[in-house]
């Protein structure tokens, strides 16, 4: 998979949503990028409907779960939006290849 970070933005004003699409590989340094893309995309309109796609992205770990506290919260981190805007965030995220830790499957 290709390290570095592609992101794409659809807007649909009419219908007050937006998707944003990461590829490549997130990480809690290139997650600000997507923090910085997410909240361009919010400023466009009051109540718009924001779907993070980072499915086809590896994610790491930590990352994902800054993400998902985003959406948890309906803000972005501070440092990145000081103003604290509403953001109505769903994270679209990564299905794993591999079973959470403690949960693998022992073979008879």
């Amino acid at each position: 998979m290709n390290s570095k970070l592609n992101i794409v933005v659809r807007v649909d004003l009419d219908h007050a949503k937006a998707l944003v699409i990461a590829k490549g590989h997130i990480t809690v340094h290139s997650v600000n990028a997507l923090y910085v893309v997410v909240k361009r995309a919010n400023s466009l309109r009051e109540g718009l409907d924001l779907k993070l796609d980072i499915t086809h992205a590896w994610v790491d770990d930590e990352a994902l779960e800054m993400l998902r506290a985003a959406s948890d919260t309906h803000h972005l981190p501070a440092r990145i939006d000081p103003q604290q805007a509403p953001c109505t965030i769903s994270v679209l995220a990564p299905r794993r290849e591999h079973a959470p830790a403690g949960r693998e499957l022992i073979a008879a």
